[in-house]
């Protein structure tokens, strides 16, 4: 799984106009159990495979009315890194850079993309245990 999304990037975007919704859907759910089996046992690191599945659900998303296929692509890098990283500005400034020169005119939207996207990863998250969320916070004990 080792750079296994940096190197796939690159043909996952050349080669988009021949992608069925179905075939990147079904590369969505392949790609993701191999990124879920790789995290909990192997080696590998948790960005590109995610930047990797987040293109590929751009993509998919971009056969929408409406939606253009750079504006999709990076839209979905952003979401996915965030989500995985839960670092906003560094999300952005990976799927605007990845772009080169397109970068700047799809900023608007993968900014909102991961806005949206990193509220709803804190909301979904779990609470964190013994936090002032668990109870009444615990004061000290009299000397």
């Amino acid at each position: 799984m080792l750079y296994s999304g940096q190197s796939a990037l690159g043909p996952l975007l050349a080669d988009s106009a021949g992608y069925t919704v179905a075939t990147l859907l079904l590369l969505l759910a392949c790609k993701g159990l191999a990124y879920c089996a790789s995290l909990s046992a192997f080696r590998g690191g948790p960005i590109f495979p995610a930047m990797f599945l987040g293109a590929a659900g751009g993509i998919a998303l971009s056969h929408l009315p409406g939606l253009q296929l750079t504006f999709a692509f990076a839209m979905g890098i952003g979401a996915m890194s965030v989500a995985m990283l839960r670092l906003p500005l560094t999300s952005v400034l990976l799927a605007t850079l990845l772009l080169g020169a397109q970068g700047l005119t799809v900023m608007p939207l993968v900014i909102v993309a991961v806005v949206v996207a990193y509220v709803v990863t804190l909301r979904l998250s779990p609470a964190p245990a013994g936090g002032p969320e668990a109870g009444a916070p615990k004061e000290p004990a009299p000397a």
